[in-house]
This record gives structure tokens, C-alpha cells and sequence, in this order.
């Protein structure tokens, strides 16, 4: 925390200026004298900023104290700190390497390793991808059917209709109707697979 000024050549100046007048109370005159005579920047503490301000008040002068702290800037003395105890960091080094331990046991305690190696492994990614696969093959099939009955339909219907909208609605229904029928026969099946009458 701050308790002093730095002051520089300017606040010298004006205040030997001030000290060629008598009227200065003697304390103050010492320390502004002791500030004065030290070259190199010097401290002005607030308490003799305190005593000068007032003495400038009461004796009405024509400049202020902040004129003659234009130049000066505040002294913050280094904050030191204390060396760490070593007990106490070792305590708490122990606490977080408990904390640490603890947040990771909560985090995989519903993880079994015995479970793992049994179902895990490449024959579960294997099983996996076999049924990704039946997925995939099961959709490009039920696709396929139902672009083939609308082909079919279409070409067949020319023998029936002339007008190219009547071919095309009668394909769309033909399609309709075996997409719907597959789809029926896909979702049987695959309740069957899940276990499901």
C-alpha cells in the first residue's frame, strides 16, 4: 500500500522557493529541508504532504499542493512474500492426490474390467459390424424392391393406358402397395429378432 511520494526537480524547486518565507513551523521546514537537499528522487511521506497541504491552506499561497506533486509519483513498496511452509504443502499435495483419487473412482465405478475383456474385443466389433451390415443390406433391398415394382409397372402399364399421368399414378400405386407389404414383412421380422411375439 502506498505511504509516500516520489519526487522529482520541480517539487525541489518550488518548495525551496517556500522555504526562503519564515513563516514555515520548524517541523515541517526540517523535512522539507532533508527532502530538498537529496538529489536523487526522495520519498515525501503523507504525512508531511498532510502538514504542508495545511500550511499552504492557511496561509493562503498561490499554488497547491497538487501543483507542487505534478512530476511526483506514488511509492508502492515491494510486497514480500513469505516463504511457503513445507509442511503445509506437502499436506496439500496429499489432499489433492486423495481428491484426484476420488474423482476418478467415482468416475469408473460402474465400469466393470472382467466384463470388458469378456463382451469386448474385436468379436463384439465383429458383431457389430454384421449387423450394421444386415441393416444396411435390409434397406438397399426393401429401396430396390420398390424402384423395381414402380419400373415394372410402369412398363407393364402401357398395354392397359395411353396417357403417360395414368401410367405413372398406376406405378406409384404398385409401389405403394409392395413398399407397404415389405415394410409389414420387415418390421415382423424384425420383432422376431428382439424377441417380441
Amino acid at each position: 500500500m502506498a505511504s509516500a511520494f516520489v519526487v522529482v526537480e520541480k517539487f525541489r524547486n518550488k518548495v525551496s522557493q517556500l522555504l526562503e518565507n519564515d513563516s514555515v513551523p520548524q517541523d515541517l521546514r526540517e523535512e522539507l529541508e532533508e527532502i530538498v537537499e537529496n538529489e536523487s528522487p526522495t520519498k515525501l511521506s503523507f504525512k508531511t504532504a498532510r502538514k504542508l497541504k495545511k500550511y499552504l491552506q492557511d496561509n493562503d499561497h498561490p499554488f497547491y499542493l497538487h501543483q507542487l506533486l505534478e512530476d511526483s509519483t506514488l511509492f508502492l513498496p515491494e510486497v514480500v512474500k513469505p516463504p511457503r511452509n513445507p509442511e503445509l504443502v506437502a499436506r496439500l499435495e496429499k489432499i489433492k492426490a486423495k481428491l484426484a483419487n476420488e474423482e476418478y473412482n467415482r468416475m469408473t465405478r460402474n465400469v466393470n474390467a472382467q466384463e470388458m475383456s469378456r463382451n469386448g474385443g474385436l468379436a463384439e466389433i465383429g458383431r457389430e459390424v454384421r449387423s450394421v451390415k444386415a441393416a444396411v443390406v435390409t434397406v438397399f433391398n426393401f429401396l430396390v424392391t420398390i424402384v423395381a415394382t414402380f419400373a415394372c409397372s410402369y412398363m407393364g402399364s402401357q398395354y392397359l393406358f395411353t396417357e403417360t399421368t395414368s401410367r405413372v399414378i398406376a406405378a406409384v400405386i404398385a409401389a405403394s402397395v409392395v413398399g407397404l407389404a415389405e415394410l409389414y414383412v420387415l418390421v415382423r421380422t424384425m420383432e422376431g429378432e428382439l424377441g417380441e411375439p
